[in-house]
């Protein structure tokens, strides 16, 4: 039987196969119109020379303005709160334990959330 599980293994492990690819190197450009003054004198009378060039900013899908901030803190509040009920479990006895521990997790939930940068 163990001999049927290998042979299955290595028939299939052509299938599984991972294909990386190496990072391709992309520049953005961006041409831009620049003009630049001459000077002259009376006899020779300056003149504006224009011309474009091209610049390299970086490649960002979405302009800096054009970003969403999807900053939530689930994770964060949900592990704090949990860690803050278990702290108020642990170290309260008792009746008290009605109340510490839903207010551990509360307080917990709030610093979970503040730590994942919420």
């Amino acid at each position: 039987m163990k001999i049927i599980y290998f042979a299955l293994l290595f028939c299939f492990s052509p299938i599984i196969q991972v294909n990386a690819t190496t990072p391709k190197s992309v520049t953005c450009t961006r041409t831009e119109y620049r003009e630049e003054y001459i000077p002259g004198t009376k006899s020779n009378p300056g003149y504006v020379k224009s011309y474009e060039v091209d610049v390299v900013i970086p490649c960002g899908g979405q302009s800096k303005a054009e970003q969403i901030d999807d900053n939530d803190c689930s994770e964060g509040s949900v592990i704090g709160g949990i860690l803050g009920a278990g702290i108020a479990l642990s170290s309260s006895r008792g009746k008290d334990r009605l109340w510490a521990v839903p207010a551990g997790g509360t307080a917990g939930a709030l610093i979970g959330c503040q730590v994942d940068g919420g």
